[in-house]
């Protein structure tokens, strides 16, 4: 094996130069190598050395860096390791972990491993990560950490420093700290005002007072977009009271946002989404997860047969007809996904609100009416000149494509709206249903068309 690893810039690591030291025991040679190295290049490593090598890899690490990189493991490697661990090893990797990332690893393990775990942290750690997996999924709860910097109005900016000098240890971030009354929130402030400010200035005098928090269950897609929009580095969690009870920092908001991406993307291609990774996946779970869609749309795929076996006679008396219903439904598709892609993605970003409807009809009427004409004219040029066909099909043909682009661009916006409207995921509804309602209504918009314009 001679496969290198890049990790940044300045450094190359060899796979076969890790996985030699580890067979020859040069483990202090090893500990040098990777003691500078991110924890989240040190689990690209375990992704590529061999199986062997994994529980004496990490116990090369040093405690803190091999916690760290435990985080960043897919969770087969996770478990694998912590089956391999002797409970002081367990115990060491859980006491290093932040809390939300302790809570993540359960919630992906098989009881047995969730046991154990449980079994290896003190009762107030125990207390807290089972609050943490009380809160539903996928809210904004079950993503935060307990772990932040709490002070008090009344202290001087000396006696905060010192607070986060000696609870900061242990904490997600403290760059941003939270004022709290009896938990209430009632402000924040940053290490850089407090860097700014005297010694015997007040907190109170200091701390910004309109702070912006999120309920434990909100949805985490709109905690991740309030990210975006503010660029938050953390945010507070708090409970119908207003007081705090943990906080989400921009790396979990980070992961809810790939994990949702990918969501989307598995939808719009009409697969149930996974948790798990496509290697991580067995080939019957993606079939169940692929299948039902497949069948779904394959009856529905029933009416485009239909209304072609309806206009028989008018592709017997007219056989050019039928080479351009490819062309015809290929075109209507695309630009109705190109209209509910954009609208999707708006509504993802609260960009586009069910108030913005007309606005949006009229506006992809207008643009779909001049992507409609230019293809229609290149329909016209490419049926004379290359297709050798006569001017009355081509005209057919262009007439079709206009009313078709027009047609699919004004379902592809309106759709997505409306579904959300109705309460559900447009991603997941919308994609796998509109190119086969484009594919019938243009081809019952052709044969009309050729009926009316050739006679037939």
């Amino acid at each position: 094996m001679s496969e290198e690893l890049v990790l940044n810039q300045n450094e190359l690591i060899k796979i076969e130069e890790i996985e030699k030291f580890i067979s020859e025991r040069k483990y202090t040679k090893l500990k040098d190598m990777l003691a500078e190295v991110n924890p989240a290049d040190i689990a690209m490593i375990f992704d590529e050395i061999d199986k062997k090598y994994h529980i004496l890899l990490f116990r090369v690490l040093p405690k803190e860096l091999a916690a760290e990189t435990f985080a960043y493991l897919e969770t087969d490697m996770q478990r694998t390791l912590i089956e391999a661990f002797s409970d002081v090893e367990l115990r060491n990797v859980v006491d290093e972990l932040f809390l939300d990332d302790t809570v993540d690893i359960i919630e992906e393990m098989p009881a047995n491993v969730v046991n154990r775990i449980l079994r290896n942290v003190d009762n107030e750690t125990r207390k807290t990560i089972n609050e943490l997996l009380n809160y539903p999924k996928d809210s904004a709860g079950s993503i935060m950490t307990t772990e932040y910097v709490a002070l008090k109005k009344n202290m001087t900016v000396e006696q905060a420093f010192a607070h986060i000098r000696a609870e900061g240890v242990d904490k997600e971030t403290v760059y941003t700290c939270y004022v709290t009354d009896n938990r209430t929130l009632i402000g924040l402030v940053t290490v850089k005002q407090l860097l700014l400010a005297s010694y015997e200035d007040i907190i109170e005098d200091i701390m910004e007072t309109n702070v912006i928090s999120v309920h434990t269950h909100e949805d985490q897609e709109v905690v991740a977009n309030m990210f975006d929009k503010y660029d938050f580095i953390a945010l507070p969690v708090v409970d119908k009271e207003n007081r705090v009870v943990g906080i989400i920092t921009v790396d979990d908001a980070m992961e809810v946002m790939r994990e949702e991406h990918e969501e989307d993307i598995q939808a719009m291609a009409a697969i149930l989404p996974s948790d798990k990774s496509y290697m991580q996946t067995g080939i019957f779970e993606i079939w169940k997860k692929r299948i039902p869609w497949l069948l779904l749309l394959m009856l529905s795929a029933t009416f485009t047969g239909k209304i072609i076996q309806s206009f028989e006679v008018a592709l017997a008396g007219c056989v050019a007809l039928t080479a351009f219903i490819p062309m015809l439904m290929g075109t209507g598709g695309n630009a109705g996904s190109q209209a509910s892609v954009t609208i999707i993605t708006g509504l993802s970003t609260d960009e586009i609100e069910y108030k913005d409807v007309f606005k949006i009809l009229w506006k992809e009427l207008r643009i779909s009416l001049i992507c409609g004409l230019t293809l229609g004219v290149a329909c016209v040029i490419k049926i004379i000149l290359l297709d050798g066909v006569d001017l009355e099909i081509a005209i057919v043909v262009a007439i079709t494509t206009v009313i078709t682009v027009i047609m699919a661009k004004l379902i592809g916006c309106s759709l997505p709206i409306l579904v959300k409207k109705l309460g559900f995921d447009p991603a997941v509804v919308v994609s796998p249903f509109i190119t086969t309602v484009v594919d019938a209504m243009s081809l019952m918009i052709y044969f009309q068309i050729a009926s009316m314009l050739l006679g037939l």
